[in-house]
């Protein structure tokens, strides 16, 4: 395991001591827990970004329009301005 001295702003400190003092854990646990989701959040990213670069526009709309013109089931109805499925009023 590695160390590393790590400054932070007094408002950040707190609120991971308060994160960590609400999830039962030390302080040390809680950076590293939060440094890894993190990193794991970047890794997430980088892989979409791959696999966008990798997309074929013409051919996603091409399987699109393939798609019938039906009207969609109950509740896969699109939001409506106030952000609820006319299904689910």
């Amino acid at each position: 395991m590695s160390t590393y001295p790590l400054r932070l702003p007094d408002h950040v400190m707190e609120q991971a001591r308060a994160a960590a003092a609400e999830d039962g854990i030390s302080i040390n646990q809680m950076i590293a827990s939060l440094v890894a989701e993190g990193l794991g959040h970047r890794r997430g990213l980088a892989m979409m970004r791959r696999r966008a670069a990798r997309g074929d526009v013409d051919a996603a709309l091409a399987i699109l329009d393939q798609a019938p013109d039906v009207p969609p089931d109950e509740g896969d109805e699109p939001l409506d301005t106030r952000g609820t499925s006319p299904g689910l009023r």
